[in-house]
């Protein structure tokens, strides 16, 4: 059985804080403008007391990437996948900062070496199934075009919103919320009339 108290419960508080402070930071800013030490300082930290929490700056913008996702899951909690995935996609527009950490990491982590590879190997697999598993639900309720194969369209769904990640950097002049909703309705089965 594991203490929650004692030092490892402390030093588990306090990464949480540190990462916490970080996303913040990044948020804003970015992380390309701004450096560990500035990330420390935000955290009341000295750059190598913050670096002890989790041993590298790669690993900490891993771990930055992983709190992003378990805070848009707590922050928009919803029953079906596709619904808050587009939630995520319009609440991006407001961290520019974590969507240019999160477009670099992907495409630098398609590198079997790279770091962070095993954890979007899980994180887009995991996505994929629930997303999967909402088209078929919808399909089930009959509101979702029954000639589409959920596998395909889960992908397809994680592409459009990785892409407009990547496009919004590009001052994309229309919400990208609203084009992943257009999609959506491209992909919605009318009521049919009785």
């Amino acid at each position: 059985m594991t203490s929650s108290r004692g030092p490892y419960a402390k030093g588990v508080a306090k990464r949480a804080e540190l990462l916490r402070a970080v996303l913040a930071v990044i948020a804003r800013h970015g992380y390309r403008k701004t450096s560990t030490r500035e990330l420390a300082a935000a955290a009341g930290l000295s750059e190598a007391g913050m670096l002890h929490y989790f041993g590298s700056k790669e690993k900490l913008f891993e771990a930055v990437l992983r709190a992003r996702d378990e805070a848009d899951l707590e922050r928009f909690d919803v029953d079906d996948s596709i619904e808050g995935l587009a939630v995520v996609i319009r609440h991006n527009r407001t961290v520019p900062g974590l969507v240019q950490l999160y477009s670099t990491f992907s495409a630098e982590a398609g590198d079997p070496e790279h770091h962070a590879h095993d954890f979007f190997v899980d994180r887009y697999a995991h996505l994929r199934a629930a997303l999967a598993d909402a088209v078929r639900a919808r399909q089930a309720a009959g509101t979702f075009t029954p000639t589409a194969d959920p596998d395909a369209i889960a992908t397809l769904l994680i592409a459009v919103s990785d892409g407009l990640q990547i496009q919004s950097q590009y001052n994309l002049t229309t919400n990208p919320g609203d084009l992943f909703d257009h999609l959506l309705t491209l992909l919605t089965t009318p009521p049919r009339n009785s």
